[in-house]
């Protein structure tokens, strides 16, 4: 790995996000807020992922073209997520700014990301993640799970092509790599009151996702099995849901019907954050996950945690809160029985991952000192 970076004092970051939503706006209004520095945003919204890969890089060095024909003066960067192409992008970019350094941040790669039908068109997406952090100057990403799955994708990928070896490039690409979590405002979760304790029962909440990739079956035929024991939980089921979603959940709605507090998208914040506070353990039996802000989130709240021992989770938790997969039943039962995070715990399980902790971090690996044009 790299040496940590010394920011510079001064500097502008120029945001190139095709993809401005989720998870990746949150990020950005969050750096937007907390880096001492100023940040121009060139944005698509966040649909049609696979036209966004395909075509940013030449509309987003038009834009730049159009509205920035010199670049800012001083200590300056490009930031790209992944949907950016960077090697198109570095072809196309005006000549004034192409001694400027570009910086990528991985939040997922398409090696590892989860299809439901694997379609071979598709590999080309996954070769853009690899030309583009050839391409970057700087790359981030969010967890060591990510790029390590990054770059055993380039292994496994780069013999089909055996008479054009790349034996190099892993070096080059891991040398420029460093993890930095995707920090997190826990500000709106700190001001808001404990929660209501007028239920009694032991409260598991769910709030992933509704696709197959976060396993919901594991998660729901564990809840049927333990409530045909008698075992007495509520549950609380958030998440954003799709128009095709896994049938469990219909079936989980009307099996646990008697002990669901409450089930389906919740779009406010507040609301959201309320439903949080009100959970006493948060469950992930995902198949994916390359970080895992959603569970960062409950147990800031005071959630305890009950994760897979694989995926991210082992980089961003201890063990005592991890299961291992054939014992997750059972782990579920045992946590019923454990009681909810005080507040110090939480925030001492989760504070490394705040903005706070992490912005000096952001800003000298956006714009270390010697980062200036020639």
């Amino acid at each position: 790995m790299p040496p940590e970076f010394a920011a510079s004092e001064d500097g502008q970051i120029i945001v190139l996000e095709p993809y401005f939503g989720g998870s990746h706006r949150s990020f950005l209004e969050g750096m937007r807020k907390h880096l001492n520095t100023t940040c121009r945003m060139l944005t698509l919204p966040a649909h049609g992922w696979k036209w966004r890969m395909r075509l940013a890089a030449p509309w987003l060095a038009e834009e730049i073209r159009r509205t920035m024909p010199e670049p800012p003066s001083g200590n300056c960067c490009l930031l790209c997520s992944t949907f950016v192409d960077v090697a198109t992008l570095r072809g196309l970019l005006p000549k004034a700014w192409q001694g400027i350094k570009i910086a990528t941040y991985f939040h997922e790669n398409q090696f590892a990301y989860p299809v439901r039908q694997e379609d071979p068109r598709d590999l080309h997406f996954a070769i853009t993640n690899l030309t583009t952090a050839n391409a970057s100057d700087r790359l981030a990403f969010n967890s060591a799970y990510n790029l390590e799955t990054f770059l055993d994708g380039c292994r496994t990928i780069l013999p089909k092509a055996p008479d054009m070896p790349l034996p190099d490039l892993e070096r080059r690409i891991r040398d420029k790599s460093i993890i930095l979590p995707p920090p997190l405002d826990f500000s709106d979760l700190d001001a808001l009151s404990p929660r209501d304790e007028s239920v009694s029962a032991p409260i598991i909440l769910w709030n992933h996702r509704w696709e197959h990739d976060k396993n919901p079956e594991r998660f729901f035929t564990a809840l049927f099995a333990l409530a045909q024991q008698g075992v007495d939980f509520r549950l609380i089921v958030l998440g954003q849901s799709f128009r095709q979603q896994p049938l469990i959940f219909a079936e989980a709605q009307q099996r646990l019907r008697d002990r669901i507090l409450h089930f389906g998208y919740v779009p406010a914040r507040a609301e959201y954050i309320a439903w949080l506070l009100r959970a006493d353990l948060v469950v992930s039996t995902a198949n994916h996950e390359f970080f895992g802000l959603s569970v960062l989130e409950a147990v800031r709240a005071g959630c305890r945690p009950l994760l897979p021992a694989r995926l991210s989770y082992p980089e961003l938790f201890p063990s005592e809160f991890l299961y291992e997969e054939e014992s997750f039943t059972e782990a579920l039962a045992k946590g019923l029985g454990q009681k909810r995070l005080a507040g110090a715990e939480a925030r001492q399980l989760t504070e490394r991952f705040s903005w706070p902790s992490l912005a000096g971090r952001f800003h000298a690996w956006l714009l270390p000192e010697g980062n200036r044009r020639a």
